[in-house]
C-alpha cells in the first residue's frame, strides 16, 4: 500500500495556490481541469518528498479540489490537519508570516506551529530532528484564533 494524496476542497484556486506554493514552499506536479465536471484539480508535493520520491514510489501529493460554481464549505478544522515536517521551523513561520498569514499557534517550543489556509484548514508545522532551543518572538508568542 503506499499513501496517495489528501484531498481538499478550496472556494478560491488563487488564494489557495499562493498560500501552500508561494508562502509554504509546495511545488505543483499536475492539474487536471475537467469542464464537464466543472472542477479543477491541483496536485501538490512538498519539494523534500519530491526529491526522495522514486519511480517506484511517488511523492504523497495534496489534491486542491476547485469546483466552479460557488459552494459554501464550512469548518476546516472539522478536517482535522495537515502535516509538514519542516527544516527550521523558526524561519518557516517567518516567511509565512511575512506573507501574510496568521500563526495560530507559534512555535514557542522550538517544535510546533500551526496555520491556517485560505479555507480554514489547519496546517501542523513540525521540526525537523530535535526541537529548537526557544527563541523570541515565538516563545512569548500567544495563540491567535482556532487551529
Amino acid at each position: 500500500m503506499h499513501y496517495l494524496h489528501t484531498m481538499v476542497r478550496v472556494t478560491d484556486i488563487d488564494a489557495s495556490l499562493d498560500f501552500y506554493c508561494h508562502k509554504l514552499g509546495m511545488r505543483e506536479v499536475r492539474r487536471v481541469e475537467n469542464e464537464k465536471g466543472r472542477f479543477t484539480l491541483v496536485f501538490l508535493a512538498a519539494p523534500d518528498d519530491m526529491e526522495s520520491a522514486t519511480s517506484d514510489a511517488k511523492a504523497p501529493m495534496l489534491e486542491l479540489t476547485y469546483n466552479w460554481d460557488p459552494e459554501e464549505y464550512s469548518g476546516g478544522r472539522n478536517f482535522g490537519h495537515l502535516a509538514f515536517r519542516v527544516n527550521d521551523i523558526y524561519a518557516t513561520c517567518q516567511r509565512l508570516q511575512d506573507g501574510g498569514v496568521t500563526i495560530n499557534r507559534p512555535p514557542r517550543d522550538g517544535h510546533m506551529a500551526f496555520v491556517k489556509s485560505p479555507d480554514g484548514i489547519s496546517v501542523e508545522l513540525l521540526q525537523a530532528g530535535e526541537s529548537k532551543a526557544p527563541a523570541e518572538p515565538w516563545a512569548s508568542m500567544e495563540n491567535t484564533g482556532t487551529w
